[in-house]
C-alpha cells in the first residue's frame, strides 16, 4: 500500500511538472504544440495533479498506521 502512494506521488509531480510546462509554453506566445492541445493538458493536468497529490497522502497516512 504504502508503495502504491509513493507511485501516487511520482504521478503527481509529473502532472505537475506538465502544467508548469504548459504555462510556460503559453507565456511564450507560440507553443510547439499548437494551443488547444496545450490549453488542454493544461486544464486536465491542474487536477489531476491536486487529486493524485491528496489521495497518495492519504494512502501513506493509512499505510503508517497514523490517520486522524
Amino acid at each position: 500500500m504504502y508503495m502504491k502512494s509513493q507511485l501516487l506521488l511520482v504521478s503527481s509531480a509529473v502532472s505537475a511538472i506538465a502544467f508548469v510546462g504548459c504555462l510556460f509554453e503559453l507565456s511564450s506566445g507560440a507553443p510547439k504544440w499548437g494551443e488547444l492541445p496545450t490549453w488542454g493538458i493544461l486544464l486536465v493536468s491542474f487536477p489531476v495533479t491536486v487529486i493524485l497529490f491528496f489521495n497518495a497522502v492519504k494512502m501513506a497516512r493509512t499505510a503508517l498506521g497514523s490517520e486522524d
